[in-house]
């Protein structure tokens, strides 16, 4: 029994296509069309490769939160660092005396 497996999206077989790749007793059956089963393979096939890929793209949102968070992080300390470093600027720093206008 030959399968053909692979990972880049292929077209879908066409019938004849498909029951070539049946063993003989099955190809048999399905030339005499008895209980068809063909489109529910087809199907199941379809949805298991959407949720697949519906997987990976989960997987995929998943880091990009994850890498968000770390970035998030990582600015809240900077952010904290530079107010400190202004709060300090801003107490050390002398006001200029005032002059009089009188």
């Amino acid at each position: 029994m030959t399968t053909a497996s692979t990972s880049a999206p292929s077209r879908p077989l066409s019938r004849s296509e498909w029951v070539s790749t049946l063993p003989p007793w099955r190809r048999l059956l399905a030339m005499v069309n008895w209980r068809s089963v063909y489109d529910i393979e087809q199907e199941s096939e379809r949805l298991r490769i959407e949720s697949l890929e519906s997987e990976k793209r989960t997987k995929l949102v998943e880091n990009e939160i994850a890498h968000l968070k770390l970035e998030n992080k990582r600015l809240a300390a900077l952010e904290s660092r530079l107010d400190a470093l202004l709060l300090n600027a801003d107490s050390s720093s002398q006001t200029p005396p005032a002059t009089g206008s009188n």
